[in-house]
């Protein structure tokens, strides 16, 4: 207890300053409007410039002006001194206000012109020349009272509204561990959508808050200091509105399906036994929809040490189900189970350094807005079956699983019948979709890197920006243009790597030799809290050598259909037995490095 009660004061003190900068920026917001509330019944009369300008401050980083003025008015027939030029005292670089109202102030001095200023008709001795609220300045105020004062509030509220903490030597945890997590008292298990969706908001709009100066600070580095290369930093600006277009989609979505919980069922989830469930969803039921549902085993860990800690997480294993759907009580009810093998990770409760999840996602493309939820559920070693999910909805669920699957393997494989015999062709292009936007990037990155180099003088940043831009677009660019050819004769089961249809790699095993055909998690690709594992299909000879068949499955339904259709094509049957689910994704190998070659 006392242990979380001094970790909670020293949040608090951590956070104690952002709140404190926020509140004081709030307060001199407010100070603004209040005063120029009141000033909105000041009257105007001329004044007498006496000196007049603005002062340059010089900082470590950058320069601030401020303007100045001294000036006499004559207010029912009582002569006054002003000195007041604004509503905001203090220098500031926000625009051009202070150097552009400090020179015409100066030019009216030089020329003997007469000002309007706005007096105090309760207390004529307060005057002003500028009673007008500057919205630039307002603006970049705001971003210290959402930031630094989100921060600080966010913090407060989440250290002292955090549950207590349970007691984990209780013995009612020993057999029931999930009790920890108060969302896994019960069956029902409510989706991360909704604290998604504030997150993506609170994200957004302290990106956007942060980066709402560069386009104003932009145009005066491009315009007048011809600093051509500080446009890179609109990409701030577009990550900006994407962040919007992000959160706007997921507040649509949420609007339209609510909460939308899973009922389990066994509970909780069970590791050599089933995952399953139903969930009702708010649609009218339409049985052309499709809605997929896909269960993942998550790693979490930390990876780096000192100040560069970075918090990653990785998936271990990975299915997808198409889930039946039925007319239910609010509109369609989904089944679904999964069979979940015995040798992977129980759910923990606590974040560590290292811990698992597992993870449910349900999408569907819908007229109008898309269905898309995450649940982390509880699942454990029960080895508990599903009681109460009707075993033909299940199979119905599953044999429409592996139809598509069966499709989108179709869709990825030409298979040719020709006079060179039967091959299989994984055409360039398959991974355009992926590979074009890290192409652009990395195209960006290089451009820029060139151009610090050759404009700037700046050789070893630009060297490391253009190095890596240049290392992901030629990465991008072979995703692109490569291809892989596989085919068989009465002797052997030949392979051919391309690149832009050039021969670059054959490899071949004798038929023979071979015993099994497995699949190896090849990378994985994320979307949110949406992870993907990609498959690639080795064939394995008694030699233990191995030479890549097919690539570029997703996921384990995908990557059996894959198995099915090869073992028919090549003539020749063999299981998966070499899962490895426990082991680390190996890099990518695209190019079948691993193959025997000759």
């Amino acid at each position: 207890m006392f242990g979380r009660m001094k970790s909670r004061i020293l949040v608090s003190l951590f956070a104690l300053p952002f709140l404190g900068v926020g509140v004081w920026m709030l307060w001199s917001i407010s100070s603004a409007f209040v005063d120029a509330y009141q000033m909105d019944g000041w009257v105007q009369v001329e004044a007498r410039l006496s000196s007049a300008g603005y002062r340059t401050h010089t900082g470590d980083d950058s320069d601030t002006f401020e303007a100045y003025a001294k000036y006499t008015y004559t207010y029912q027939g009582q002569v006054y001194v002003g000195d007041r030029v604004s509503i905001a005292s203090g220098a500031d670089n926000i625009g051009d206000y202070q150097r552009d109202i400090g020179h015409n102030l100066s030019r009216a001095q030089a020329n003997g012109e007469a000002i309007l200023v706005y007096v105090d008709p309760n207390e004529p001795s307060n005057s002003i020349i500028d009673r007008g609220i500057r919205w630039g300045l307002i603006g970049f105020k705001s971003i210290f009272v959402f930031v630094f004062g989100g921060v600080g509030l966010g913090l407060l509220i989440l250290v002292w509204r955090a549950p207590k903490e349970k007691d984990k030597t209780d013995p009612k945890y020993a057999d029931k561990p999930w009790l920890l997590n108060d969302d896994w008292h019960t069956a029902t298990v409510r989706s991360s959508s909704k604290t998604s969706m504030y997150g993506v908001w609170a994200f957004a709009a302290f990106w956007n808050l942060v980066s709402a100066p560069l386009p104003f600070l932009l145009y005066d580095e491009v315009v007048n200091k011809q600093n051509y290369i500080a446009l890179v930093g609109l990409l701030f600006t577009a990550v900006g509105i994407w962040l919007l277009t992000w959160a706007i989609r997921q507040t649509l979505e949420w609007k339209r399906f609510g909460a939308t919980p899973v009922t389990l069922d066994p509970f909780p989830g069970s590791i050599g036994g089933h995952v399953g469930g139903t969930i009702e969803i708010g649609v009218p039921f339409n049985a052309a929809n499709e809605f997929e549902v896909t269960l993942t085993n998550l790693h979490h860990y930390v990876s780096g040490s000192g100040k560069n800690r970075d918090r990653k997480e990785k998936a271990k294993w990975q299915d997808t189900l198409i889930a039946h759907a039925e007319p239910g009580g609010r509109g369609t009810k989904l089944t679904f189970r999964f069979d979940v093998p015995a040798d992977l990770e129980a759910s923990d409760t606590d974040e560590d350094d290292r811990y698992h999840r597992w993870r449910l996602n349900l999408s569907a493309e819908l007229e109008g807005t898309d269905l898309d939820r995450s649940y982390d559920i509880p699942v454990y070693a029960t080895a508990m079956q599903s009681r109460h999910l009707p075993k033909r909805t299940v199979e119905r669920s599953r044999e429409k699983q592996d139809a598509s699957s069966d499709k989108a393997i179709l869709e990825t494989v030409q298979v040719i019948n020709d006079a060179g015999g039967r091959r299989m062709i994984y055409p360039i292009g398959r991974y355009l979709g992926s590979s074009l936007g890290a192409f652009i990037v990395g195209g960006v990155f290089a451009a820029v890197g060139w151009w610090l180099i050759v404009e700037e003088g700046q050789r070893i940043f630009g060297a490391v920006f253009g190095g890596i831009g240049a290392l992901v677009g030629i990465l991008a660019l072979y995703m692109m243009t490569n291809s892989l050819e596989v085919s068989q004769d009465g002797m052997n089961i030949k392979t051919v790597r391309r690149i832009l249809g050039i021969p670059v790699k054959r490899s071949y095993m004798r038929r023979d030799a071979f015993i099994k055909f497995t699949k190896d998690r090849s990378f994985q690709s994320q979307d949110g809290s949406k992870h993907v594992i990609h498959y690639s299909i080795y064939a394995n000879d008694n030699d233990g050598d191995k030479i890549t068949v097919g690539e570029g499955f997703k996921g384990e339904s995908e990557a059996k259909a894959a198995i099915r259709l090869i073992s028919k094509e090549l003539g020749l049957s063999g299981d998966d037995s070499s899962d490895r689910r426990n082991e680390p994704a190996p890099a990518w190998d695209p190019a079948g490095l691993l193959s025997r070659t000759q």
